[in-house]
């Protein structure tokens, strides 16, 4: 076996920096000892560096090991444990990787290493496995870093509980947020290190026109990177005599620093000016008023070169907005082993040492004998299958658990949950350190069960989304309007008519008579119709079809309420008496907007439904199916027509 590099000092690093900005629960923990130790560990492509933590924020037996010495994930981890005095044996682990985590199968992009979450976890006989990407793992160190950890480039405080912005220049750019919520911190898994580029001067348009040449599209990574301080140094050379050709990032740095080359100077220089736009675009992006922080692995290294170069400067160069980024701090890392307080943080979310706190599985195991026959079914297929979980749908997970879908939705309750949704943010933030609210583009070499999965992921992702910003009392006023109506009229055209059918077919089970009209020139006519007792309902994606626009004004200028399901900021929604904004924001330029008629479909249900058990009381009530849908019973209201929008 290779020799091991062990050493048994503490590295630790207080949060003296930021006690306005961390948590009640973390400054509590902070330091505190574990009732067994825990394994952390970073792994990248070259080394994999270790530690045992005993005591939170204080980490002992640091190890490195180089990766080339191992056969694969399972071999360096194993032999780590190894070295350890066997009194320390840790059952809970938390490891960073450089690499995307989607999933159960991790497959890293820069050693040939691949393996299996669940079959390492039995075969490191561990508890707890959690693996995460590493630039997650190190925007969740932020808040733990104090003074000693960090060097600030120009002026600036940090706004208490402010959200923080992580930039991290190395081999590509990682991009990450920290948003405070509530008693902990969440990380934004993002991809805004592929934004397009933007140049500030000539200099940066030279260089952008040179990357064009070779590339379609030049996002931001492109340029502010270690490959991209390359491209930098070979467009500002090109035809210039007496140049060496082609260096290396580190050459480059090193002849910047040392001033032994001024083009290898002036392409850092012109690297730094970039990376300050950068950052302010993100401090703007995210409101980022805790400050933004400068990892990865290149900016650390320029030392003083940094702190002298127009990073600042072009930070604060916003124009009307120069004062609001002025007051946001700049910070370069410089603490060791950051990572290890990020994989610490996630550990610690998703195995508390707090009195009742217990990973979520755990949380399963320990109920099992409380729950009913059926129930236990449930917990068992989760404890097996726990990222298989995160993407199958109800019926699925109701079918390989031979149950019934109501039996899935009262396990979760019984746990302490709402639903299956809420059951499934928590475990994805255990199992990838992250809650997964994203969007994922489908792609044409998607697989059948990935493209399924992705299609799935975005509907559940902008239904739990949708749920935050549900305006319920604009809801409850189109109730109102609409229980009182003399006669409603539902106005949609294109995609959106078949939310108009369905509306349609809810009312006639209500027994109220009722139409869609999806005709654009038939709409007008029958907003000219319209008087100051009856309802226009417009429902539309983008709220944008003059046609739709034209009918609504008509229906204001008869006197009717005018109800708009459609996007807050459009024209539609202007003309509304009353709108229930639905904001998802999707590319109806390349593909039918599918989950923007999911949401108007969803609205429409609260609707009907509201109307339904709010009925006259002389009238006989509508009887609500398992479904939610209104069964036919009860009084005929006043007619209603029906129309919608795209």
């Amino acid at each position: 076996m290779p020799a091991l590099h062990l050493s048994s000092n503490v590295v630790s690093n207080s949060p003296d920096g930021l006690p306005s900005v961390l948590p009640e629960r973390e400054m509590a923990s902070y330091h505190t000892p574990y009732p067994e130790p825990r394994l952390l560990a970073d792994i990248g492509a070259t080394y994999a560096r270790f530690c045992l933590e005993q005591v939170s924020g204080r980490f002992d037996y640091v190890t490195v090991l180089p990766c080339a010495d191992y056969a694969g994930f399972i071999a360096v981890m194993q032999a780590y444990l190894d070295s350890l005095p066997g009194t320390t044996r840790p059952r809970h682990a938390a490891v960073a990787i450089a690499n995307p985590i989607e999933g159960d199968w991790v497959r890293m992009t820069n050693r040939d290493w691949a393996f299996s979450i669940e079959e390492a976890q039995r075969a490191l006989g561990l508890a707890t496995l959690l693996v995460v990407n590493n630039f997650t793992a190190l925007a969740m160190s932020l808040p733990k870093v104090g003074a000693e950890g960090r060097e600030q480039v120009g002026g600036g405080e940090p706004q208490a509980n402010g959200v923080i912005g992580l930039l991290g220049p190395g081999t590509g750019l990682g991009v990450s947020g920290l948003v405070p919520t509530g008693d902990r911190w969440t990380t934004l898994a993002t991809e805004g290190g592929h934004v397009s580029f933007s140049p500030a001067d000539e200099r940066e348009l030279k260089v952008l026109s040179y990357a064009w040449r070779k590339m379609p599209h030049v996002s931001a990574e492109r340029l502010v990177s270690g490959p991209g301080l390359e491209i930098i140094y070979q467009a500002l050379t090109e035809g210039e005599a007496g140049v060496t050709g082609e260096l290396g990032t580190a050459d480059i740095v090193q002849r910047a620093i040392q001033k032994l080359c001024p083009w290898c100077m002036q392409a850092v220089d012109c690297f730094c000016n970039m990376l300050g736009t950068m950052a302010s675009n993100l401090a703007l992006t995210l409101g980022a008023t805790g400050g933004i922080y400068i990892g990865g692995g290149i900016v650390p290294r320029l030392g003083g070169t940094f702190l002298g170069s127009g990073f600042r400067e072009r930070f604060e160069a916003k124009g009307r907005f120069s004062g609001y980024v002025a007051r946001i701090p700049t910070y370069v890392l410089t603490a060791e082993n950051s990572v290890f307080h990020g994989v610490s943080s996630l550990l610690a979310d998703h195995v508390p040492a707090h009195e009742g706190g217990n990973p979520l599985m755990e949380r399963v195991r320990q109920a099992r004998n409380t729950l009913s026959p059926a129930e236990r079914r449930v917990a068992d297929f989760v404890l097996e299958n726990p990222r298989t979980v995160l993407n199958d749908a109800i019926a699925v997970i109701a079918q390989m658990a031979e149950v019934s879908q109501p039996t899935v939705i009262r396990f979760c309750r019984s746990l302490g949950f709402q639903g299956l949704a809420d059951f499934k943010l928590k475990l994805a933030s255990g199992l990838t350190g992250h809650i997964p609210v994203q969007r994922t583009q489908v792609r044409r070499q998607d697989a059948t069960p990935d493209l399924c999965a992705k299609v799935l992921d975005n509907t559940i992702s902008a239904i739990v989304q949708f749920r935050e910003s549900l305006n319920v009392d604009a809801v409850d006023r189109a109730i109102g309007v609409l229980r009182d109506a003399k006669r409603v009229e539902f106005y949609a055209m294109g995609n959106s008519s078949v939310v108009a059918i369905d509306a349609q077919h809810k009312l006639f089970r209500f027994r109220i008579p009722s139409v869609a009209h999806t005709d654009a020139s038939m709409q007008t006519l029958s907003a000219e119709l319209l008087g100051p007792q009856d309802v226009a309902v417009f429902i539309s994606s983008s709220g944008q079809p003059p046609e739709l626009v034209r009918a609504a004004g008509i229906a204001q200028e008869r006197g009717a309420a005018v109800i708009c399901i459609t996007s807050s900021k459009s024209p539609l929604a202007r003309k509304a008496s009353i709108c229930i904004p639905v904001d998802h924001g999707e590319d109806s330029s390349t593909f039918i907007s599918m989950i923007s008629r999911i949401l108007h479909l969803l609205v429409v249900d609260m609707v009907s439904v509201g109307v339904a058990v709010r009925r006259e009381p002389g009238a006989s009530m509508p009887r609500l199916g398992t479904g939610g849908a209104a069964e036919a019973g009860g009084r005929a209201a006043p007619g209603v027509l029906i129309s919608h929008v795209e």
